[in-house]
């Protein structure tokens, strides 16, 4: 299973934001849409950052409530781990854990943002393989 079979289950709609928002935007649409991450984007494409769940505790650990008025772009991780269509799941499930990170942006071939890929997404994935592999053993013994 690769990232290209988990979008076409998932979808591939990504949640944006400017980087001009105001952090409090930020935390609005993170509870509205029920999503951890928002990818920091003045085009829908090109990818300038992202900003977690992490980023606003982060920054309200800083500077208090202040933080709520500051921009999105002044917390915004820049280093932004991406993935492509192509990427297996473990490959996912590797970069994840070694970079401590639960969301990835995914890029088409031309760099442009194309879907992201959750914690959550990985895992429901990895256990739809391990089900078809205990069920493709089960046939195997039982002679089926």
């Amino acid at each position: 299973m690769n990232v290209q079979s988990i979008l076409g289950g998932k979808g591939n709609a990504v949640e944006t934001i400017a980087q001009t928002a105001t952090v409090s935007d930020a935390v609005r649409r993170l509870g509205e849409q029920r999503i951890g991450a928002l990818v920091v984007s003045g085009d829908g494409k090109a990818i300038e950052g992202i900003v977690s769940e992490r980023d606003v505790v982060r920054a309200t650990a800083g500077s208090g409530g202040a933080a709520l008025e500051q921009s999105v772009g002044s917390i915004m991780s820049t280093d932004v781990v991406t993935c492509s269509c192509g990427d297996g799941v473990d490959q996912l499930m590797s970069l994840m854990t070694e970079r401590r990170i639960r969301h990835l942006p995914v890029v088409d071939d031309a760099g442009h943002l194309a879907g992201i890929i959750s914690i959550g997404d990985v895992v429901k994935a990895r256990l739809t393989q391990l089900e078809h592999e205990n069920e493709a053993l089960a046939q195997y013994i039982s002679g089926r």
